[in-house]
């Protein structure tokens, strides 16, 4: 009578319903950290706490969890009269969209999630547009070292949306004026006529953040 040489542990322990609950996990864990990008040559400090003597506001439901609060105050007129300068070499102003629903997009060519989301972008600009909500996208980059870099990326994506310079100063007084300094990209901010900031996205989900976006411009448009 043989006996049967017994299975090793290790075979017996990957079966394969935890092999394919591992590989998920593993999958899920790998999204979250492509989900946005942090730093990079325009580097943003970072502030886990609202600044000093701003006003109290509301939590803004958006891709995380843990977004932080938009105050009601209206964005500051210094950064809504602030000179930005477009890819074409034209200045222009936030108040010079006066009257529409403004949608400010923090990004960079060497950000994967800022890749991912500008076809939907796009989309956004084409099916809003006419609605009366412009769409404007300020790269971190440099404009002298990384122009043609930029420029190449917006003829390559056929970008249609503004596409201008958004320097350390600038994001970082936008993120302020909505409750919290953030060191990531992409972030979207949605300014009602009103001059306030209603929404704020951090970061991207391909199944998340579409839906959310057009939610919230969809809310915006309805205030009038």
């Amino acid at each position: 009578m043989t006996s049967s040489t017994p299975e090793p542990r290790n075979l017996r322990f990957w079966t394969p319903a935890r092999l394919a609950l591992t590989l998920i996990t593993l999958a899920l864990v790998a999204s979250l950290f492509v989900a946005s990008c942090t730093g990079g040559p325009a580097q943003v400090a970072n502030n886990n706490s609202a600044p000093q003597g701003q006003p109290p506001g509301r939590t803004v439901p958006g891709n995380n969890p843990n977004a932080p609060t938009v105050p009601t105050e209206p964005v500051p007129a210094t950064l809504m009269n602030r000179e930005l300068k477009l890819i074409d070499g034209k200045d222009f102003k936030l108040a010079d969209l006066q009257g529409k629903i403004i949608l400010v997009n923090l990004w960079a060519t060497w950000c994967g999630p800022c890749r991912s989301e500008v076809p939907d972008l796009i989309k956004v600009a084409n099916e809003y547009g006419p609605k009366g909500v412009e769409v404007v996208g300020l790269t971190n980059e440099d404009p002298v070292a990384d122009g043609a870099k930029v420029k190449a990326f917006v003829e390559q994506f056929k970008i249609t949306y503004k596409i201008g310079w958004g320097d350390q100063e600038f994001a970082m007084g936008l993120m302020q004026a909505a409750g919290q300094i953030r060191n990531n990209i992409p972030q979207s901010f949605i300014i009602g006529r009103d001059g306030r900031i209603l929404k704020r996205f951090i970061g991207f989900s391909q199944s998340e953040t579409p839906p959310k976006l057009r939610q919230a411009l969809e809310e915006a448009l309805q205030k009038g």
